[in-house]
C-alpha cells in the first residue's frame, strides 16, 4: 500500500545535507512550508541554495534560515520587507540572483517538466539578459532561460490524500504547483490528510506523482505578511 506520510517534518528533512538546493513554495509569506522551515533551522544545514519568490521577512519564513546563516544564494523575483537580507547582499554574505517573476514560474515549471531551457522576451535589453544568450523570434529578442533542477522541492498545501496528490486553496497555491514538480524529492507539508478517493480528481492540483512524503501540519501561524487597513 503506498502510504507516503511521515510522522515529522523533522523526519521529512531528513536527508538535506549541506550545499542543497531547494524549491520552496509560497508568495510573501501565503502559502509557505512553515514547519518544513523550522525543521531546516533546527538541523542547521547551510551553503543553502533556494528558489524561491522572497526570502520571507525577518523573523518568518525563509527569513529564519537566513538570519541562521543557512542560506548561500537565493534566487528570487522580489527581496523587500527582508531587512537582513538587504544587509547580507550589501555585505556580500549573500549571493542573490533576481529573476522576473514570470521567468521564476516558467523556470520552476520547465525543469518540472523535463525542460532545460527555453527563450523569453522578458527582461530581453536589461540586467538580466547580461550574460546570457539571446535570439531574435519573430522581430522580438529573447533571453535563453535555465529550467529549475532543485534537490529538493518544499511545499504547502490545503488537502492531501496518503497517495501525495494535494489540493490547495485559493491564492495558497501561488508558486507551490510548479514548485512541486522541479525537486528531486518534492516534501509536502498540509492541514489535512483525507482517505483516497475523497479528493474530486478534478480538484487535484499536484498529482501524487510528484510527491514523495507528506506532513501533517498543525498550529499554523500565517502571518500577514503586511497589514494595511482603513483608517
Amino acid at each position: 500500500m503506498i502510504d507516503k506520510r511521515v510522522a515529522s517534518a523533522d523526519e521529512a528533512v531528513r536527508d538535506i545535507q549541506d550545499g542543497a538546493s531547494l524549491a520552496v513554495g509560497g508568495f510573501g509569506l501565503c502559502g509557505i512550508p512553515e514547519h518544513l522551515i523550522g525543521a531546516l533551522v533546527r538541523k542547521g544545514v547551510t551553503g543553502l541554495t533556494c528558489f524561491s519568490n522572497n526570502a520571507g521577512v525577518d523573523g518568518f519564513g525563509l527569513g529564519l534560515l537566513l538570519e541562521n546563516r543557512q542560506i548561500h544564494k537565493m534566487v528570487s523575483s522580489y527581496v523587500g520587507e527582508n531587512a537582513e537580507f538587504e544587509r547580507q547582499y550589501l555585505s556580500g554574505e549573500l549571493e542573490v540572483e533576481l529573476v522576473p517573476q514570470g521567468t521564476l514560474a516558467e523556470r520552476m515549471r520547465a525543469g518540472g517538466a523535463g525542460i532545460p531551457a527555453f527563450y523569453t522576451p522578458t527582461g530581453a535589453g536589461t540586467k538580466v539578459a547580461e550574460g546570457k544568450d539571446l535570439r531574435d523570434f519573430q522581430g522580438r529578442e529573447c533571453v535563453l532561460e535555465m529550467g529549475i533542477f532543485a534537490d529538493f522541492a518544499l511545499v504547502k498545501a490545503w488537502r492531501a490524500d496518503r497517495l501525495g496528490n494535494l489540493v490547495y486553496r485559493k491564492t495558497a497555491r501561488n508558486f507551490n504547483p510548479m514548485a512541486a514538480t522541479c525537486g528531486k524529492v518534492c516534501i509536502a507539508e498540509v492541514e489535512e490528510i483525507v482517505e483516497v478517493g475523497d479528493l474530486d480528481p478534478d480538484h487535484i492540483h499536484t498529482p501524487g506523482v510528484y510527491v514523495h512524503r507528506l506532513v501533517l501540519g498543525q498550529a499554523y501561524e500565517k502571518r500577514i505578511e503586511k497589514i494595511v487597513t482603513r483608517g
